[in-house]
This record gives C-alpha cells, structure tokens and sequence, in this order.
C-alpha cells in the first residue's frame, strides 16, 4: 500500500515529465551551450563552428518523446554531414555536443515501444562508433584535443585510443538509457500495483456478490420445496375430496376444482418467480393478454361475478407489457375475492381507443373493509397496490387506485410503444418460449375474445370498421 502511494504521488510529476521532458530538456541543453560557448561565439552564434550540431542535436533531443525516429534521423543526419565534409567537425571546445544524442536516447528508452527501444539502442551502439571515430581521425577531429594528433595515421590511432573512447561514449549512453528503462518501469510497476488493487477490490466485490446469490439461491430453493409440497398437498387433498365427495352440492365440487386449480397454478406461478431460467438457459414462457380469458373464467369458478367489456381497436403491446397487464388484473381479481368475499361483482373494462391501453377495473367492496379503508388507524397497507403501480411504472405508464363510494376502483395507463419496439420485443420474447406466430404473425384480436367471453357489439364493429 506504501508503494501504492508513492507511486499515486508521483503519477502526475511523472506524466507531466513523460510529455514535456523532453522539449524542456532541449531548451536547457540549447541554452548551457550558448551559455559556455559564449566567449568563442566571436559575438555571433551564425559563425560559431557548432551552431549546426548544436541545432541537430537540440532538435533530436526535442523530438525523442514524440517522434523517436526523427530525433533518431537527426542524429543521423549530424553524423552523415561530417563524414561528407558537409557539416565543420567537433573542436576540442564542443564535442560534447554529441552527448544530446544519448540524452535523446534515455527518453526513447521511456516513451517508446519496445521493438523502437531495440532499434535506437543498436542505432546508438553504431552512432558511438562513428563519433569516436570522428573524434580521433586526423581527416576530422584529429583526437579533439583530448589526444595527440595521429602522425603515424587513423590506423595506430583507432588501435591506441579508440577502444577507450568507443567505451566512454558507450557507458554515457547506457547510463542514459538505463535512466529511461528505471523510468519506464517505474511507471510499468505502478500501474500493476493499480491494476492489482483494482482486481482484489473487483474480486471481493465480486465474492460478496457471489456469496449473496448463493444465500438467495439457497433461500429460492427452500422456499420453493415449501411452496411446492404445501401447494401440492392443497391441491391433491381438493381433487380427492371432491371425487370422494359426489353427492355433494354442485357449489362445493365448484369450490373444491377451483381451490385444486388454483393451488396448482400458483405452483407454476411460484416456479416461475422463484426460478426464472430453467436448467438449459432458457427462459420459461411469461403470461400474455391472451392468457387472461382463461383467468377470468377460473376466477368465475370462484364465485366471483366477472363482466368484462373492451372498446377500440387492439394494439400490439410488447411482451413486458403484456405480461404486466395480466399481473395486474390478476391482483385486482384477488383482491376482490379477498375483500368483497363470495359474490362479488366485478367490471373489468379495457379501453384500446387512447394512445395507450387503459385499463378500468371496479369491484364492490364489503362495508367491513370499506370502514376499514376509511379509518386511517385500522387500514393496513399490503403489498398489492404497491406492486401493480411497480409494475405500471415499468411497463412506462401508471395507476391509481382508491375507494370510490361503494366500490374500489383501479385504472392503468399503459402507452404502446413504437412499432419497432414492439416487434424487437416480441422477437425475444419468441426466442424466449412464447410463440411468435401469435404474438406478430397475425392481426391483433381483441383480449376477451380467445375463450368466447362476451364483447361488446359497439366495440366488434368498431374493430371492423379499422379494418
């Protein structure tokens, strides 16, 4: 972690340093020369004998961060001018300039990829050899004052000195390039340490995660042994009563088939909250409108006094939105066989003429409950209406319910949605386990009309006339 910081501390010296080093460096190298070179300018840098390998090697230092190759040229192009003549070669006074080659160098050795690292460093290896031996041939620099001048020719010369000059230059530049190397993997060190904090911080957030969903599986599958076997005994104990039971009134076996087909559907219902994706991946089929005439006439079997009614044309609504429609009823029907009991009449109304699909669900209410709903102290708020407005609100409309005289009234919004969307909807919803055929294939009918269930006429005619 010390090293974590550190490393965090310097990033922006470093950064900054990495982009502009290298063109500060080159203002500083060019200015301590015309600074020590000052007194043999002869008041003029133009005839000053190292103003070009002055200028080439500033430039070559300027350029290394940015363009290693172009420094690299014009390193290059300093040692090609002097072997041609075409340049004046170094004096005793300034060859050191050559040293702005290997300062070049050490940023190359930061900044730039590894194959460009290899190529400027043998480049620099060559580079050295030339420069020693401009400086000790007696055509060029004639041992630069540091040695005595070659009488006996450049061959004795090479063989007494150049070797030790080749290796002065040679540990100049790796030490240069051996400050850009500490450098770069400074840096390289640092972002592993980052990288590494960064994995052990996703790897616990990533075990927690995974912890947590082991615990709501194990939860998911303990809730669904429960449900499974207490819903399955309701439902075995109702069929056998009802088959042992045949002389009973026929509102007895009524009630006996609805509670076993009402424990076996909440079985389904249960498997496909709590699982969700079978065993191959796949995503088990959700309740659609066209599902909802089947609720209703289960819920008429429950002794509840259903009218249902549409008006307008049907529209296509996407699979997520079909499937909230159906929860939504389905709730409302619940509640008003739990809180108007027996007998309780129902209206259920979908209205298709709007920009969206509105929804009007009214049921009587027992005058128990409805005192309950008016006296704030015994009311209790359950998680039903909650829920549906939840799921309004995703399926991108509303709802809103309340007491209204003596009955409950419940109305939702639910917007169509573009055509596109609805068609890409519906295509994973098919791929999912619905059938596409009936979902985009054919022409939209209306919600009540799968089982028979009475339509209004105004409504069938009206969807005629739309053709």
């Amino acid at each position: 972690m010390i090293a974590v910081d550190m490393v965090t501390g310097m990033e922006p010296v470093l950064k900054f340093v990495r982009r502009w080093g290298a063109p500060v460096a080159a203002v500083i190298f060019f200015s301590l020369w015309c600074v020590a070179e000052a007194g043999r300018m002869g008041g003029s840098w133009l005839s000053w004998s190292g103003n070009w390998p002055l200028a080439l090697m500033t430039l070559a230092v300027a350029t290394a961060s940015w363009k290693p190759l172009v420094s690299l040229g014009f390193t290059v192009a300093l040692l090609a001018g002097q072997l041609s003549h075409a340049l004046p070669p170094m004096y005793s006074n300034h060859w050191a300039i050559y040293l702005g080659s290997f300062v070049a160098l050490g940023f190359i050795m930061w900044t730039a990829p590894p194959r460009l690292r290899f190529i400027t460093g043998g480049a620099n290896v060559v580079a050295a050899a030339v420069m020693a031996f401009l400086m000790l041939s007696w055509r060029y620099g004639d041992g630069v004052g540091w040695y005595p001048p070659a009488y006996a020719g450049d061959r004795w010369m090479m063989q007494d000195y150049g070797w030790q000059l080749l290796a002065l230059l040679l540990v100049i530049a790796g030490a240069c390039a051996a400050v850009g190397l500490l450098l770069a993997l400074y840096q390289e060190r640092g972002s592993l340490f980052r990288a590494r904090e960064l994995a052990q911080s996703s790897m616990k957030e990533t075990e927690i995660d995974l912890i947590v969903e082991q615990e709501r599986t194990r939860i998911a599958r303990d809730l669904h042994d429960v449900l499974a076997h207490s819903l399955a005994v309701i439902a075995a104990q109702a069929d056998g009563t009802r088959y042992l039971s045949k002389d009973q009134p026929k509102v007895v076996l009524n009630a006996l088939d609805t509670i076993a087909r009402s424990a076996r559907s909440a079985l389904v219902d249960a498997q496909r909250v709590i699982e969700g994706v079978r065993d191959d991946g796949m995503v088990t089929p959700q309740p659609r409108l066209g599902d909802i005439p089947a609720l209703i006439e289960g819920m008429q079997r429950g002794s509840l006094k259903i009218h249902p009614s549409e008006s307008g044309s049907p529209v296509e609504l996407s699979t997520g939105q079909e499937m909230a429609v159906f929860r939504i009823v389905q709730e409302c029907l619940t509640n008003a066989l739990k809180h108007g009991g027996r007998g309780t009449d129902v209206r259920l109304h979908f209205d298709w003429s709007g920009p969206g699909l509105t929804l009007h669900v009214a049921s009587a209410v027992d005058p128990a409950e409805q005192d309950g709903a008016t006296n704030p102290a015994t009311a209790r708020v359950g998680r039903g209406l909650p829920g549906m407005r939840e799921r309004a609100h995703l399926a991108g409309g509303w709802l809103t319910a309340g007491p209204d005289g003596e009955h409950f009234r419940v109305t939702v919004f639910i917007p169509y949605g573009t055509r596109e969307t609805r068609v890409a909807d519906d295509t994973a919803g098919a791929e999912a386990g619905g059938n596409l055929g009936e979902i985009s294939g054919a022409e939209a009918q209306p919600a009540l009309a799968a089982t028979g269930l009475p339509v209004p006429v105004g409504a069938a005619r009206e969807a005629a006339d739309c053709g």
